[in-house]
């Protein structure tokens, strides 16, 4: 059994709580989000981020808006929207759950 298989298969389930969670402080541009998750050693790539948040925004979650930058072109930067929060709360509460299903095996 490969052992960094089994952990990447387990960050990926959790891909969407952990962005929702960094979204939920404030707006971010993809390539900060992903600097996030890197620095909380969840690896990621943009081939990975980039269509999680857009189905994150098609679900309602997400909205996205157009920033100037001064280094190129403009940015899109995401923020959660109130569905998005309330869906964020409810993770929580699901994490909670599993977190805890997993102490009670673990005994």
């Amino acid at each position: 059994m490969n052992i960094d298989n089994s952990k990447a298969q387990m960050r990926k389930g959790i891909l969407e709580y952990c962005i929702l969670l960094i979204l939920s402080k404030k707006p971010l541009y993809a390539s900060d989000i992903i600097g996030e998750l890197k620095s909380a050693q969840m690896i990621v790539v943009e081939g990975t981020l980039y269509p999680l948040l857009t189905r994150l925004k098609n679900d309602g979650y997400l909205s996205y808006k157009w920033e100037e930058s001064l280094q190129g072109p403009p940015r899109k930067y995401y923020e959660l929207t109130p569905l998005g929060g309330t869906f964020l709360k409810e993770l929580e509460i699901s994490w909670a759950e599993l977190v805890d299903a997993i102490q009670k095996l673990k005994g």
